[in-house]
């Protein structure tokens, strides 16, 4: 895939997840807000302990999703695949996507699991879409190994 759809690509999908960050946030409020309101406790939890919980969980889950938004940008503003870290970050946010798909399949229906779906097929087309850096032509990965550490190597 050329360049032309790979940076529209990585950076649809960095929005979708911020859009998705700022729902998981707004889910989480109404939870928390029905929570406390309604006094429920959960197995004789303390109701503060799970509206603050509640709050945590969802701070926290938009906190990763706009990490993984932010490793996306990056990769449309420069052209370039993510490094290491950043193919890491990718990888799992695809499969918390797909393994939240499977939930939500019987939760909320299949509408929410082709929604799901969609982000896992475009954080997969970022990571598959940015090739490898090609190697110089004409040497071998242990040629180029020799060739840097010096003529004591060979």
């Amino acid at each position: 895939m050329g360049a032309v759809a790979r940076i529209p690509v990585a950076w649809l999908t960095a929005v979708v997840l911020v859009v998705e960050a700022v729902g998981i946030v707004f889910v989480n409020g109404v939870l928390a807000t029905v929570v406390d309101r309604q006094q429920m406790s959960l197995a004789g939890l303390d109701t503060d302990a799970m509206f603050a919980g509640t709050w945590a969980t969802g701070g926290v889950f938009a906190a990763y999703l706009l990490g993984c938004a932010a490793v996306l940008a990056r990769t449309g503003l420069r052209d370039r695949r993510p490094g290491r870290f950043g193919r890491i970050v990718l990888i799992t946010c695809a499969v918390v996507h797909a393994v939240l798909g499977a939930l939500t399949v019987g939760l909320v229906g299949w509408t929410a699991f082709a929604v799901m779906m969609v982000i896992v097929g475009l954080v997969v087309l970022v990571l598959v879409a940015y090739e490898a850096e090609p190697r110089p032509a004409g040497r071998a990965p242990d040629e180029e190994q020799r060739a840097a550490q010096g003529p004591a190597a060979a």
